[in-house]
């Protein structure tokens, strides 16, 4: 069998499991999720064998720090990708909420109603936390899910893939409701994203090119999870140790992710004060500095940034720096330059604060806090399939609501059309 025939039997198969999905209750999806969550607990030990194998690999291609960390597992990740799995398994089923309910003068009742997307591919990279939650977020949204990882994980990714499935044999669901290509072949991608009529959304989570690559050739309709270029804005009223903080576990927390601030932007007026100690603290923690003519002048180990820096998602330990005149151009920055992640501006001027929030285009917009908080676990929303980027037909985390569409159940008594 042909990798296209492989591909078209699998989401044959996703598709026929996407008609059952609806009709399972929400106690069986829980119950089903807990189980998921309570074995790749059980079975750490062999999930971080598998990882190993992956991460020597990587290793022998000489992968950059920032990829081995995202590569990684160890029993602290596993252990959030179960609590990730009961989050998800504690939160409401949104699949049959009624979103609006009205009574028409004819007596019609008119029902807007949530209802799964039906069979969701995504294709991913060297994350394999993403497994996890992407098959619990499916499997609790009622969708069919089909996942294509980058060959940099597939060992990690195939054992993960297989505790889980147990649990839907468990509990009497389709095995076909999720499954995870095996092929590491690019073609593998090209046929996935042409399978229109057995496919209904794509979700590509990984870095540009791929998002790109995906965006160019998909038949299917696409949200993007695109790159990350997030912005901190220091402003002249800012509690300066308050943005010390907040800067620094933005950039240095976990410099390997989409949400990590890749540009700060600092107000004139407070620059002289705030970058020498700001600056300091970063490249004490190894952080490469690269900033305007205004920042050199001083910090005189800080690199020149070209213009391309302001528009690339280093997802390592280096950071672009530049001074603005105020909030106008703070903003004009980020507006231009940024991804439509997540910005954030420090000040103690609430109307500044507002100013930003209704000004700045991006689907996270934070006051006083890290840009690192971006994330759906920690909006409380169980985990995400990640932050889309796009305004249709999900902006920010995508959780379980964000895959979900809608349908309208009409009730009548022999009304008609006149």
């Amino acid at each position: 069998m042909s990798i296209k025939q492989k591909i078209i039997k699998i989401a044959k198969e996703a598709k026929d499991a996407s008609r059952i999905l609806p009709g399972v209750s929400a106690e069986v999806k829980n119950k089903t999720l807990i189980s998921m969550a309570d074995s790749l607990v059980k079975n750490a030990r062999s999930l971080i064998r598998a990882n190993k194998k992956d991460l020597y690999e990587a290793k022998k291609q000489g992968a950059i720090s920032a990829f081995l960390d995202r590569l990684a597992l160890n029993e602290k990740r596993i252990a959030r990708m179960s609590e990730s799995l009961k989050a998800i398994a504690a939160l409401p089923d949104p699949v049959g909420k009624v979103i609006r309910s009205t009574r028409r003068p004819n007596g019609l009742l008119i029902k807007k109603v949530r209802v799964p997307i039906g069979v969701i591919a995504i294709v991913y990279e060297a994350r394999p936390g993403v497994t996890s939650d992407c098959i619990g977020l499916c499997l609790k949204s009622g969708n069919a899910v089909i996942l294509r990882a980058g060959k940099e994980a597939i060992n990690s990714n195939l054992a993960i893939f297989k505790v889980l499935r147990r649990s839907l044999v468990k509990y009497k669901l389709p095995e076909a409701a999720v499954n995870l290509l095996k092929v590491t072949d690019r073609k593998a991608v090209d046929c996935l994203l042409g399978l229109k009529g057995f496919i209904d959304l794509v979700i590509p989570r990984g870095g540009e090119s791929l998002v790109r690559l995906v965006e160019k050739k998909s038949r299917v309709p696409v949200i993007k999870h695109y790159k990350g270029i997030c912005h901190i804005y220091v402003d002249s009223e800012a509690n300066l140790s308050l943005a010390r903080k907040v800067a620094f576990n933005a950039k240095c927390q976990r410099p390997g992710v989409c949400n990590a601030m890749e540009t700060l932007l600092v107000h004139q007026g407070v620059a002289g004060t705030f970058l020498p100690v700001m600056i300091k603290d970063l490249q004490a923690a190894g952080v490469e500095i690269r900033g305007d003519t205004q920042v050199r002048k001083i910090a005189e180990t800080v690199k020149k940034a070209k213009e391309k820096d302001w528009s690339t998602e280093y997802l390592d330990l280096i950071l672009s720096v530049k001074v603005v005149s105020g909030l106008g151009g703070a903003i004009e920055h980020i507006n231009r330059y940024g991804s439509g992640h997540s910005d954030a501006i420090i000040t103690e001027n609430h109307a500044k604060a507002m100013e930003f929030l209704n000004k700045v285009d991006s689907a996270c917009v934070y006051v006083n806090a890290s840009t690192r908080f971006t994330d759906g676990y920690e909006f409380g929303l169980g985990a995400e399939m990640g932050i889309s980027t796009d305004k249709l037909h999900a902006r920010g985390p995508m959780a379980l609501e964000e895959l979900t569409t809608y349908k309208y159940e009409i009730f009548g008594r022999g009304q008609v059309r006149t």
